[in-house]
């Protein structure tokens, strides 16, 4: 009953009603579109409020407090791409290339995903940690780190070190990461002060920023719906059972190092959320060879819209469960 009435609150979020109209209107082959530059301009809005909000809140944080859910958050990470490899390698039949790509879209983390399930838990009224987004931050990069590593652990020639370089430089110095990271930074460092003058811009209109958004990547995510024809039975049970799996691994953990109940089930979230900003960015310039449809399509297509409407109602169960609420 409790998953049944997650489920029913979700439904009926705006946020996701706005990702559901975009498919819809793709469905039936709607003239509706974001001007150029619009969903670009979203996303740095979004990450960027994301970065400053959670390092004000890190800015009252103690290290006691931050420094084993920052832990937990690497282990993760790391743990994370090497099992979705041995799964699509050894079950899937994959080859390295695309296993690897598909080991770093799971194993990094998706900033979407993780302000839905903020927004969903703020709208029961359920409270959570406020260095999360430090969490998200720490978990982007070194997931996709470890997938790459897995095909190219010894560079033999000058052109694969300079491969590394530009997969290096991209990854640390791309929107998402520069955005999440500097925003932490400023939020942390300009503290309550600072976010009295950010607030106006970056705190009231986040959740209509989110639902337009959502619905531009409801428009983006009908156009690849013809791709699930394509992509298999395996590869659309992983992406829906392999969050699920990955989501009670953060849960638990989340659980066993202390976090309160709200933020066990974020850091469940962030385990189960599958990158479709940062780590196709590094995936098209390190591994050429693997196939968008397949990384793209898992990402974006099955496991986006399988949190967003299930998973998260799922995840906020089994933590109530945890907890005994």
């Amino acid at each position: 009953m409790d998953i049944l009435h997650a489920l029913v609150a979700n439904l009926q979020t705006p946020m996701f009603l706005a990702f559901l109209l975009g498919i819809i209107a793709t469905l039936i082959k709607s003239d509706l579109k974001f001007p150029d530059g619009m969903y670009a301009g979203l996303t740095i809005y979004l990450l960027f409020a994301i970065g400053l909000k959670g390092g004000v809140k890190l800015s009252n944080t103690t290290l006691l407090e931050f420094y084993r859910p920052a832990l937990a958050a690497l282990i993760l990470c790391v743990t994370i791409p090497l099992i979705a490899f041995g799964l699509l390698t050894k079950f899937g039949k994959y080859d390295k290339a695309n296993a690897a790509a598909l080991a770093a879209h799971y194993g990094s983390v998706s900033a979407v995903t993780f302000s839905e399930a903020l927004a969903f838990l703020d709208s029961l009224q359920i409270s959570y940690e406020g260095f999360m987004p430090s969490l998200l931050a720490i978990m982007e990069v070194p997931a996709i780190l470890v997938a790459l590593l897995l095909i190219k652990i010894n560079p033999k020639d000058k052109s694969e070190e300079s491969s590394w370089n530009k997969i290096l430089h991209e990854l640390f110095t791309g929107k998402g990461t520069l955005l999440l990271l500097g925003g932490l930074l400023i939020g942390m460092i300009s503290g309550k002060k600072g976010h009295e003058q950010f607030a106006p811009l970056f705190e009231t209109p986040f959740r209509g920023m989110l639902i337009l958004f959502l619905l531009e990547v409801g428009i983006v995510t009908g156009r690849r719906l013809a791709d699930l024809k394509k992509a298999g039975v395996f590869l659309i049970g992983f992406g829906i059972l392999f969050p699920i799996c990955t989501a009670m691994f953060g849960l638990f953990l989340g659980y066993g190092i202390g976090l309160s109940m709200g933020g066990a089930m974020v850091l469940g979230t962030l385990s189960a959320s599958a990158s479709y900003i940062a780590a196709p960015a590094a995936v098209r310039i390190a591994i050429p060879e693997a196939s968008p449809a397949i990384y793209l399509t898992a990402s974006l297509a099955i496991t986006f819209p399988f949190n967003l409407s299930v998973g998260l109602p799922l995840y906020l169960a089994v933590s109530k469960y945890l907890y005994g609420a």
